[in-house]
């Protein structure tokens, strides 16, 4: 019998930070890890450049025109049966000012209490790759 071959969502997410602080969405009730704090972002859809869809994600979430910059990092992570791909990317530039469409709510983070925050389990996994991509980012 053939092991059944593993489903993978490949998702983006960016880096939008201003100053020493890091933008943050809570995710919303009645969805999946409803309540925890995430960076803005979402599912790449069939046929989308992950770029594209990042553009895409944070026009739809936050109502605004960003460019998205370099691929700062990736990494993968497991819940249960769904595995993700994620794809993290600077933000570099944006036009508009953040505004929930999408999330409970938003809000500016220090980079410094990143790790104090509820962030989904695959952030938490790969904080020391966000923090040295912010510090990156200058």
């Amino acid at each position: 019998m053939r092991k059944k071959r593993a489903q993978w969502i490949p998702v983006v997410a960016g880096l939008i930070k201003k100053n020493d602080e890091v933008l943050l969405g809570k995710r919303p009730e009645g969805l999946s890890l409803a309540g925890v704090w995430e960076f803005p972002g979402g599912k790449i859809e069939p046929g989308e450049h992950p770029q594209s869809a990042l553009k895409r994600e944070l026009a739809e979430e936050l109502g605004i025109n960003a460019t998205v910059g370099s691929l700062k990092f990736s990494t993968t992570h497991s819940y249960g049966e769904t595995n993700i791909l994620l794809l993290f990317y600077a933000i570099p530039f944006w036009q508009g000012e953040p505004r929930t469409k999408h999330h409970e709510s938003l809000k500016w983070t220090k980079i410094s209490d990143l790790e104090k925050q509820e962030l989904p389990e695959a952030n938490r996994k790969a904080l020391s790759d966000i923090l040295q991509a912010l510090n990156e980012m200058g």
